[in-house]
């Protein structure tokens, strides 16, 4: 029998047809090869391989000399491409255009919200840093998580936005401030030495947080916080206090008993805290926040609640251009 040929005869076609073969293609080369139609010739003899029979392939539509086909032209793909980006830029400015409009801003704003509200109810620890940044910035005269966190939580409520830090603000006075005007004094002399030392601004708004126990009736002791918050820019200056936490005579007594009498900070307080003597009668109770087992509030929810209040308070007096 016949061999079959080695390859695909050439004669199909003509090699100097003048047709664009970039037409189409947006000026670059086909990516198919140019295969040419050619017939394959018949084999004869018994033992015909089923490889070497005919392949039909299909007429071209063309009626010229050349039998490659090329696809239409639809246009131009880098015309389509800015087209599309002039599309996009007009869908854009509408979009602008309607997001100016105050009932849209208003739907906005609420759906922002409540965004904002889903992530903190199921992730609270989330809540600073979504409301962390604006205008606000407020520095508070301690580095304990207690009082940063119970500032940082009410003016964020207050103002929607504000960035609260911490500084190890000190004071001069004794560890266990006794009656109002220790606790008031040891509460500006956090801020005075801040600035004074330059770890803040002379303009830095600031809030100082500082507690003390009074005895508001014969025998009656009290755990109180004082909260100051001082804007110097504004000249802003107010001053509060946090709920009275009751305190059993004993640990007041306790305390007393282990200042010496020649204490040289005696005039404004205990050299030890009632939170050292809770500690050393009720080990189990944690010594920064024993509130709450003599309250069921903890020391944070108090002091929360009265920054709340200064926050509120310091809005009022703020310039409107200004919150």
């Amino acid at each position: 029998f016949s061999v079959p040929p080695a390859g695909p005869p050439i004669s199909g076609f003509s090699m100097t047809s003048s047709y664009d073969i970039t037409k189409g293609h947006a000026g670059r080369a086909p990516q198919t090869p140019l295969m040419p139609s050619y017939t394959a010739l018949p084999v004869t003899g018994a033992l015909a391989s089923p490889l070497s029979q005919p392949v039909p392939l299909p007429a071209s539509p063309s009626a010229s000399g050349s039998s490659i086909t090329f696809p239409e032209d639809h246009g131009d793909p880098q015309s389509i491409g800015v087209h599309n980006e002039a599309s996009a830029g007009g869908l854009w400015g509408f979009i602008k255009g309607v997001a100016g409009n105050p009932v849209v801003k208003s739907v906005l704003d609420k759906t922002k919200h409540s965004v904002e509200t889903m992530i903190t109810t199921l992730d609270p620890g989330m809540a600073p840093y979504i409301k962390s940044g604006g205008e606000l910035d407020i520095v508070v005269t301690s580095l304990k998580e207690i009082k940063v966190a119970a500032v940082r939580q009410a003016f964020q409520d207050v103002f929607g936005m504000a960035t609260v830090t911490g500084e190890d603000g000190h004071s001069n006075i004794a560890p266990q401030p006794v009656g109002y005007a220790a606790g008031l004094k040891g509460a500006q002399e956090r801020l005075d030495g801040l600035r004074r030392t330059g770890v803040i601004h002379q303009k830095q708004p600031a809030v100082s947080v500082e507690s003390f126990i009074a005895e508001l009736l014969p025998d009656k002791w009290f755990d109180i916080s004082c909260l100051i918050l001082e804007d110097p820019v504004h000249g802003i200056h107010l001053e509060s206090f946090t709920q009275a936490t009751p305190i059993p005579l004993e640990y007041i007594q306790q305390a007393q008993s282990l200042t010496p009498a020649d204490y040289n900070l005696r005039w404004s307080g205990l050299l030890v805290t009632v939170g050292e003597v809770v500690a050393r009668n009720m080990p189990h109770v944690s010594r920064p926040d024993w509130h709450a087992v003599f309250t069921g509030m903890s020391r944070q929810q108090m002091i929360y609640s009265t920054a709340k209040a200064i926050a509120g308070m310091y809005k009022q007096r703020l310039p409107q251009r200004t919150i």
